[in-house]
């Protein structure tokens, strides 16, 4: 193994788990939130074929900024302004109504860097995968449905940049829109 891409990486799963360390997930099990990342960074490497260190590490510390304390000169400085924009990119404020920053991610999205782009639609792969399998106890099924109808007008905005990950996503919500009619 080369260790110039496996420390980065390390470090980026490091850093990222320190940071989530008190974090659930909203699932009915409430796992440990740094399970989503590093699924994120595996489904790019295993599924969309991405060895790109600074989209791995960026989809590592894809939630690091949205969801911690975490600055972004923090990023930066342990991780380059390359990973740093990129984690930029897909996070969001929330200082807006929710209604207000669902609808600026479906605008945000098609304007994002391929790598941002790749992040972005697995980070929907993994959340749409936990809906399915482990979704919030408070989560009636309608509010489940409109998650689906929300995250495809996001992920349009991801084509053209993995083929692979585009079909892992739709037979993903294929299958789930078969469960949640059932």
């Amino acid at each position: 193994m080369d260790p110039t891409v496996v420390a980065p990486l390390l470090q980026a799963l490091h850093f990222a788990a320190t940071k989530d360390r008190d974090q659930r997930r909203k699932g009915a099990e409430a796992s440990p939130f740094i399970n989503h990342p590093i699924e994120v960074a595996e489904l790019l490497a295993r599924v969309g074929g991405i060895t790109d260190l600074i989209t791995l590490q960026a989809a590592i510390l894809h939630d690091t900024l949205e969801d911690t304390q975490t600055i972004t000169v923090e990023v930066e400085a342990i991780f380059g302004s390359a990973v740093c924009a990129v984690v930029q990119e897909i996070t969001h404020t929330k200082k807006s109504r929710k209604s207000k920053r669902k609808r600026l991610e479906i605008d945000h999205t098609p304007h994002l860097s391929v790598r941002a782009k790749l992040v972005k639609l697995t980070d929907e792969i993994s959340n749409v995968r936990s809906i399915i399998e482990t979704p919030p106890a408070e989560w009636p099924l309608e509010r489940r449905r409109e998650y689906f109808n929300w995250s495809e007008r996001v992920v349009a905005g991801c084509h053209g940049s993995n083929a692979a990950l585009e079909q892992a996503y739709d037979d993903l919500v294929a299958e789930g829109r078969k469960i949640l009619s059932a």
